[in-house]
């Protein structure tokens, strides 16, 4: 029969099958071997799950068996009467496979729940395990040897199994992955804190645990750990015999025990948990050790950690980031009104037009065809050999001498000089220095007009110097700081003529003053 312990995982009763398998599992931990159908059915009222029936409990163990999770004989042991002795009962008890196969749910169902931690506690009886182990007599006691080897390689796996696992669960959380921003906000102070006080515990304990390890003679360590391995050896149980099916028996007599584990086995595995503690505390020469990399870890996650509250902050406060900018922009798209609207918003959001940039004969005259053409229906391009051969369109040879354009850039720089005085010369009509009315600046060319429309922008952009004052003057400066305005409003119409037309509104005094121009002195201050 192939045993498949796994297959009521595959169904629709795993719930039932699983409460049946648990009920053997706890039986057996009570040195119960054997249980029949309403044992298993009157702990299954007990577990607390919904009821089940004989018939749901028979059909229940059957298929078990058939799965070779249990193992099932007939019971003779209550036969009274024929008619009992002809109807089939069965005592059932658990099978390697099916235990196996619950130790294996057991293990997965605590490695997925399991928190993890780091265990500086487990640090410190590492270091006094370790100075046990070098202070023992010359001559030490076998037990006293295997205890404590024993308790130190429980200890460091416990250590190495839960810092795993919290480093793992700390990286899932720094990623925001299945996180609960409300309770990791609460508790983020007292988790930088935790990895602050074990990274400072490990800094210190590494460096005795270290030095204890390389203090040892390794002789010393060979006899320990020898020691350790025939003390397990001679407790090994017995398989078969010589005549049996144990091979390799050599001269060992005919029916007598021999024993499945050699000590040479348990000795390789007793040196193979030692190198892993040599390499979690000391390390070797092209790699670091173990807890070194942790401790590098763990001091990393402390910024990592800070960089995600700060991720959080920004997301409480409301600031944007490129998650909700592409959920907004995909909303838009969602919510745009017809097809040429979403490409509109396409090309807008990320740049991305249609080719029309492909180089053609200098000598052809490119088609004017609107960008949203299909270039199916576009007119042909007639595109140059050498480009479809070449990659390159441009001729090789000599490059062309340099353009002289010294005449342009001549050009160019009178241009500028002929609009800076025109500037110049709209300053200098417009900041007299003596306020006057708008309606008595007279006529503004097309200059004048633009610097007084910009005076004016800043000056009511700016609003009131003095809220207090009822007159309502406004005093400002440009944003150059040349000029500087005051405008105080007036009663009456205001009709500024300019050469495109006639400008009006509420009436007001202006007084512009060019500050880069040195104002004369008062001549009662000079002659003070």
């Amino acid at each position: 029969m192939t045993a498949r312990p796994f297959a009521h995982l595959d169904t629709s009763l795993v719930e039932t099958y699983r409460r049946v398998m648990r009920v053997f599992v706890a039986n057996k931990q009570r040195f119960v071997v054997h249980l029949r159908p309403e044992d298993v059915a009157e702990a299954l009222r007990q577990d607390g799950g919904p009821p089940l029936g004989e018939d749901a409990v028979d059909a229940a163990l059957k298929s078990l068996t058939g799965w070779v999770n249990l193992r099932s004989s007939p019971d003779t042991g209550r036969v009274t009467t024929v008619e009992d002795f002809n109807r089939p009962r069965h005592l059932y008890q658990l099978s390697r496979e099916g235990e196996a196969a619950e130790r294996a749910l057991e293990v997965y169902e605590q490695e997925i729940g399991r928190r993890g931690e780091l265990q500086a506690v487990a640090l410190e009886d590492i270091r006094v395990r370790l100075r046990a182990l070098r202070d023992l007599p010359e001559h030490p006691d076998p037990a006293v040897v295997h205890n404590l080897l024993l308790e130190l390689m429980g200890r460091l796996d416990s250590l190495a199994a839960n810092a795993g696992a919290f480093m793992s669960g700390l990286q899932r959380t720094i990623e925001l992955q299945d996180v609960d921003e409300e309770a990791f906000l609460a508790y983020k102070d007292r988790l930088i804190v935790y990895l602050e006080r074990f990274v400072s515990e490990l800094v210190v304990k590494q460096h005795d645990i270290g030095s204890t390890l390389q203090a040892l003679p390794t002789g010393r360590v060979a006899v320990l750990l020898a020691l350790a391995a025939e003390r397990e050896a001679s407790d090994a149980a017995p398989e078969g015999t010589a005549s049996g099916n144990a091979p390799g028996t050599g001269d060992v007599e005919a029916g007598e025990p021999v024993m499945t584990v050699s000590v040479g086995e348990k000795l390789a595995l007793w040196e193979s948990r030692w190198s892993g503690l040599w390499s979690w505390f000391v390390g070797g020469r092209s790699h670091p050790s173990q807890s070194d990399l942790l401790r590098t870890r763990a001091r990393k996650a402390i910024p990592d950690l800070l960089a995600t509250i700060s991720v959080l902050q920004e997301r409480r406060a409301g600031r944007s980031d490129r998650s909700a900018d592409f959920r907004t922009l995909a909303r838009w798209f969602a919510e745009a009104p017809t097809e040429q609207d979403a490409h509109r918003l396409w090309r807008a959001a990320f740049g991305l037009s249609t080719a029309r940039h492909l180089t053609a004969e200098s000598d052809s005259e490119p088609a004017d065809v609107p960008a949203a053409t299909s270039w199916a229906d576009a007119p042909e391009v007639k595109v140059s050999a050498r480009l479809r051969a070449t990659g390159q369109y441009a001729k090789r040879g000599p490059k062309k001498r340099v353009r002289d354009r010294s005449a342009e850039r001549r050009l160019l720089a009178e241009e500028i000089a002929d609009e800076r005085e025109q500037i110049e010369s709209a300053r200098r009509a417009l900041a007299t220095g003596r306020p006057v009315l708008l309606s008595e600046l007279g006529k503004l060319d097309r200059r004048e007009f633009r610097l007084f429309l910009r005076l004016l922008g800043d000056a009511l952009a700016a609003g009131p110097s003095d809220p207090s004052d009822p007159s309502g003057t406004v005093r400002t400066r440009t944003s150059d700081g040349s000029l500087e305005v005051t405008l105080r409003p007036c009663d009456g119409l205001a009709e500024i003529v300019t050469e495109d037309g006639v400008l009006r509104g509420p009436e007001h005094e202006i007084t512009i003053v060019d500050l880069s121009v040195p104002r004369p002195a008062d001549p009662a201050e000079a002659a003070r």
